[in-house]
């Protein structure tokens, strides 16, 4: 099972917010090859500007594991990490991280602020981008369409 996999299941979770009208954000982490916890936005729901899909997936792995370092996982997230998503990552000591779309506006990879790539903190970690890229905007413009119309 490779990146695409864990994807499209992260891709299942951002379409559970789009559902509960959230931003459809998914995110999944993988321990050893096998899926530990899964998550979606739930920032309206919970009404907690902290319930980031990344985060959520964090907490629930971490106390599968019994512990906060995920240093033997990975994290598939369907959008580009935020800061604050990108600094609970880099705490949490992932190993991976690999998104699908870019996020131009507050995504922390591509806009040059690049967190998870710091050469001055001592956690490194391998990043991937643009894994089922095109089924995760689509989600997004889907989502933001809705609201500026709406």
């Amino acid at each position: 099972m490779g990146e695409e996999h864990f994807m499209k299941i992260a891709i299942e979770e951002a379409k559970n917010a789009l559902l509960n009208n959230e931003v459809p954000i998914g995110a999944v982490i993988v321990c050893d090859g096998n899926v530990i916890a899964k998550a979606h936005n739930e920032v309206e729901a919970e009404k907690d500007v902290t319930a980031h899909a990344e985060i959520i997936a964090i907490k629930k792995a971490s106390r599968i594991l019994d512990g906060w370092r995920l240093n033997n996982c990975e994290i598939y997230v369907t959008c580009e990490p935020c800061a604050m998503c990108a600094g609970a990552i880099m705490n949490a000591r992932l190993r991976k991280v690999v998104y699908g779309a870019k996020q131009i506006k507050f995504g922390t990879i591509s806009t040059g602020s690049n967190v998870l790539n710091n050469k001055n903190l001592n956690h490194k970690l391998e990043i991937v981008g643009g894994v089922c890229q095109k089924e995760s905007i689509e989600l997004l413009k889907r989502f933001f369409s809705v609201r500026r119309d709406g």
